[in-house]
Parts: C-alpha cells; sequence; structure tokens
C-alpha cells in the first residue's frame, strides 16, 4: 500500500488532517488501532478555540457544530464565595469558545473521511515507523492478524503518548520536559441541566472545582482529589455534597442535582517532546504534548499541529520550498510553550497542593483578586483562553 502522507490515530487530530489534506488535493491513508464505536465514543475534550472552531468550519466539518454546539462567551471564577465573569468577546475584539465534545468532532470527521476521503482503516495497529530519517518512511501495520506496510512520503504521528510514532525519533536526538501533579479530577457525567450557562471555575480551601456541560441537559463537573484516587471509592451524595461545598456563593446561586451515569478520574501532568520532526516523520498532538486539562487546550493544541503541517505541504507543493516543513518543530513548539505555561498558570492559580501554606492561599486569592480587578490581567486569560494564532 502507498500513499503521500500516512497518518497514524484517528483521534481528531489524526481525521481533520486527512480532512485537510483531502480538501488540498493531497491523498492519506489513516490508520487507528481501535474500532470504530471505540473511537466515536471515546470522551475528552469539550471546549474548542476559536481557531480550531473556525478551521472545522472552512474543513467542510462545522455543520452540526454550529447547529448542536453550545457557544460560549466567557467563564466565571469563583473564590471566597464571590463570582466574578471573564467576558471573552469584550476583551479579544469578538473571539469565544464553543462546548462541542471531541466525540461529536470525531463523528462528524469519520463521516466525512468515509463518504468523500482516502482509506481510514480501523483495528489496525500501527507496529512501527521505519526509515523516518529518509524520503521513503515506512509504517509496519497488523490489520486481520496480517502485517503489512504503508508506504509514505511523509508519516504523522496523532497516535497519543502510548503510540508508536514518537519511537521512531532518535534517543539522542530528543529532550523531554514533565511535571507531574500531586492531584487528579474526578469527573461525572450527570442527567441534569447545567446550572449555569457558562464554566465555572472554583478555587475554594477544599480543592478546585469545574462546573462544565456536554449539552443543555447534560451537566460534566469535576472535584480535584488526590492523585491515584479511585472513582469508586466516592459515592453520588458525597460527589454533590462536595461540589456544593466548593461552588458555594454570597448570593442565592444553588447546583442542581441528577442522576450520576459516569465517573471517572483524569491524573494530571505537564509533558513535552522535542522536537516534533525527526526527518519525514512529524509527530502531533498528544505523541508531542500533554496539558493538565485546566485551560482546555489538548484538543486545540493537535489542531494547531495539524493545521502547520497541512499548510507547509501545501507551500512545498505550491513553490517547492520545503522551509515550512523544516520549520514545523519550531513553529508548533512556540504555540505549544505558551500553552503549557497558561494551563500551569491556571493549574496553580485555582488547584490547592496538598501542602499548601496559608502564605501560598492568600497568593491565590491575590491573584484571582488581580484579575477580577485588572483589564489588563483579565485580556491577557481571555486572550490565552480562546486561542492563540495557529500555526
Amino acid at each position: 500500500m502507498r500513499t503521500t502522507v500516512g497518518i497514524i490515530g484517528a483521534g481528531p487530530a489524526g481525521l481533520l488532517l486527512a480532512r485537510l489534506l483531502h480538501n488540498a488535493g493531497i491523498d492519506s491513508v489513516v490508520l487507528e488501532s481501535r474500532d470504530r464505536e471505540y473511537v466515536e465514543h471515546r470522551q475528552r475534550a469539550g471546549i474548542l478555540e476559536q481557531g480550531t472552531v473556525d478551521v472545522l468550519r472552512e474543513a467542510g466539518a462545522g455543520e452540526r457544530m454550529d447547529r448542536e454546539g453550545l457557544r460560549h462567551d466567557g467563564i466565571e471564577l469563583r473564590f471566597d464565595r464571590k463570582r466574578h465573569r471573564v467576558d471573552f468577546p469584550a476583551l479579544t475584539g469578538g473571539r469565544s469558545v464553543m462546548v462541542y465534545a471531541q466525540t461529536e468532532v470525531c463523528k462528524d470527521l469519520i463521516a466525512l473521511q468515509l463518504k468523500e476521503g482516502g482509506p481510514l482503516l480501523f483495528e489496525t495497529e500501527a507496529l512501527a515507523v521505519e526509515g523516518a530519517g529518509t524520503d521513503r518512511p515506512r509504517v509496519r501495520f497488523r490489520r486481520e492478524g496480517v502485517e503489512d506496510v504503508l508506504e509514505c512520503e511523509y508519516v504523522v504521528g496523532c497516535d497519543g503518548f502510548w503510540g508508536v510514532a514518537r519511537k521512531a525519533v532518535p534517543a539522542e536526538l530528543t529532550r523531554t520536559f514533565e511535571r507531574t501533579y500531586p492531584f487528579g479530577w474526578l469527573g461525572i457525567l450527570a442527567d441534569v441541566a447545567p446550572s449555569h450557562d457558562e464554566l465555572v471555575y472554583a478555587r475554594h480551601d477544599r480543592g478546585f472545582a469545574l462546573l462544565s456541560m456536554r449539552s443543555p441537559s447534560v451537566s460534566r463537573l469535576y472535584l480535584q482529589v488526590p492523585a491515584g484516587t479511585d472513582a469508586g471509592q466516592w459515592s453520588d451524595e458525597e460527589i454533590w455534597a462536595e461540589l456544593e461545598r466548593r461552588f458555594e456563593t454570597g448570593d442565592d446561586w444553588r447546583l442542581e442535582r441528577g442522576p450520576i451515569t459516569q465517573k471517572s478520574v483524569t491524573p494530571m501532568r505537564s509533558y513535552v517532546h522535542e522536537p516534533m520532526r525527526h526527518g519525514r516523520l512529524y509527530l502531533a498532538g498528544d505523541a508531542a504534548h500533554i496539558v493538565p486539562p485546566t485551560g482546555a487546550k489538548g484538543l486545540n493544541l493537535a489542531v494547531g499541529d495539524v493545521v502547520t503541517f497541512a499548510r507547509a505541504l501545501v507551500h512545498r507543493r505550491e513553490t517547492g520550498s520545503e522551509a515550512l516543513l523544516d520549520a514545523y518543530s519550531a513553529t508548533c513548539l512556540r504555540r505549544v510553550w505558551q500553552a503549557e505555561r497558561f494551563s500551569y498558570d491556571m493549574t496553580t492559580l485555582l488547584h490547592r497542593a496538598p501542602d499548601a501554606t496559608a502564605f501560598e492561599d492568600r497568593l491565590q486569592t491575590a491573584r484571582l483578586e488581580r484579575i477580577a480587578s485588572s483589564r489588563a490581567a483579565e485580556t491577557d486569560l481571555a486572550e490565552a483562553y480562546t486561542g492563540f494564532p495557529l500555526g
């Protein structure tokens, strides 16, 4: 089997890249180890930056998002029982975000790929990337128990942290940067209308809490818990009671309860792999970087990566120049490190460390007070939250 671009992984990054290449008249093959049902139900991110929304629309994948997604023009910060709304459009020249789950993005892109695009092979396990440093890289894969080879001009690894793509970068060329946090998020899905029409980020002495949503009738909520917590240790009653404590305000706002349909614990870590390119192998998304979810940056960073690659490949075809392809890693990493910085800032702003002192508690409050009272500080948060420029 032969193609121009071999894409490993049918998450949102791989699927969007295949769509962008198809629209540009460049052929690709997508290899995905899981089956279609798994990919379409894999719960992940739900906040799309303005740039991501624009790219999906331009790619022809925005119709259902615009119909069913929830545009949000701000977030609410809570601390010391006070509420402060950050108005995105007023601070960013009109930018906003969209609440639209990754599962739905994947469903839309899969439907388009199967209808119009190149091969999308589910239940096809990529075993190794070979010859990354040559002009004819190959992906060795197994499908229906039979090993085969996909010969490519380029390989893009969108196969996540545990995938095979990153392993093809020689260790002597690699630098990694990592931070593991001593807490995680206990997340729930609940069949109840959201108790607020925008996301609420709460800093509390008992720990962080986040009120989010998946739809007008399904709430998504999170609690900061110690690292390694088993979600099964928390009863439904304990979860709702703790959420109520952490979201408490000085007015008559109240948290609505409903049946909890799902519980899970998400670990918190920051990770960057440099470089993001070796020869004709390009890393994208979680294969190259991970952010804690506080800043809602993971999916959006992956979109930035594949947009950068697609633009660079089109530029090469139109001009013969490989300058943008050569600059891929440096271009992506500028955006990655800004997102890492913002995600770290949001995490340390809102989460209480297990060994936090009274001094550190007061610093967190002072930082939040600064955002609530300074347009400059508030603008910095709004600009980062709604998204850094793609590419």
